[in-house]
């Protein structure tokens, strides 16, 4: 069963429009959501939560609309951002009482048994933790939570490599039962080479690709090479060339590789490689 499906998505405003997006999203898996700024991956996060209101096309998280069932809906779903979400003068018992109050699936055994794995002080202010405690703050507060579906905006930036490595490993511990999935927003890329099996690639409002991680890595090669070994026909296929101080790079479609000679090196690309190349191609 699909955990989340979003079927033409639309949101318009003044000086952006997201258009006609549509994916979904299997129960036990995780989604990369990439894209540059403004590209509109906030706003499609913002609209799975019912943050903002769509235009046009319908959400389905766990089998229902935030229309049919709001509460059972907003109950499915954790979410996590880049800017922290609590008040600088709380203290964890105060995260603990409010989570405890407003959420019926809380657990304060859960969100105590995090805390202390991760040494979240009682004492001090939140506004005393560092960015590392705050990010493991709010999901222990997501975590002890019975959700099904974990939606991060930019959670990990700004995080060293230590707490971003811990972080990967909770998003894996959260699908590994199977029942529960996560989209993750991130200009991290690298992190979703380790952890995503979907990767969907939106620029300026728009579904760019959209593919499981292994295919989409499969079906393009990176090219380098000198500028005039290029002929007129792989000219015509090549990605996003961008020239260097060797010559240039570019992403090929691999059922295109027949164009390439001896002249040409090409390798598997990163999806950072993908991205950053298709992004190259479609801005000028």
């Amino acid at each position: 069963m699909e955990l989340l499906e979003v079927r033409n998505l639309s949101k318009y405003y003044k000086t952006f429009s997201l258009e006609n997006i549509s994916f979904t999203l299997p129960k036990g898996y995780i989604m990369g959501y990439v894209g540059q700024n403004g590209a509109g991956k906030s706003t499609t996060l913002n609209l799975i939560t019912n943050i903002c209101k769509c235009n046009g096309g319908e959400i389905y998280v766990n089998g229902i609309t935030c229309m049919e069932d709001e509460i059972h809906y907003k109950e499915y779903i954790g979410y996590i951002g880049d800017e922290f979400y609590f008040p600088d003068n709380f203290r964890v018992r105060d995260i603990r009482r409010v989570m405890g109050d407003f959420y019926s699936s809380f657990s304060t055994e859960k969100f105590d048994e995090l805390t202390k794995r991760w040494k979240l002080d009682e004492k001090l202010q939140l506004k005393e933790f560092s960015r590392g405690m705050k990010v493991k703050l709010m999901f222990a507060s997501v975590l002890a939570r019975d959700t099904k579906l974990l939606v991060l905006d930019e959670a990990t930036n700004g995080l060293d490599p230590v707490v971003r490595a811990e972080v990967l490993k909770l998003l894996q511990e959260y699908i590994a039962d199977g029942e529960r999935s996560v989209i993750f927003s991130t200009h991290i890329l690298s992190d979703l080479e380790q952890i995503a099996d979907y990767v969907y690639f939106i620029h300026e409002g728009k579904t760019v690709l959209y593919d499981s991680k292994d295919d989409l890595m499969e079906s393009f090669l990176l090219v380098k090479g000198e500028r005039r070994a290029i002929s007129a026909r792989l000219q015509k296929e090549l990605i996003g060339i961008i020239d260097n101080a060797y010559g240039f790079e570019a992403i090929l479609p691999s059922d295109k590789a027949d164009l390439l000679t001896n002249e040409f090196h090409f390798e598997k690309p990163t999806i950072d490689q993908i991205v950053i190349h298709y992004i190259d191609e479609k801005e000028r």
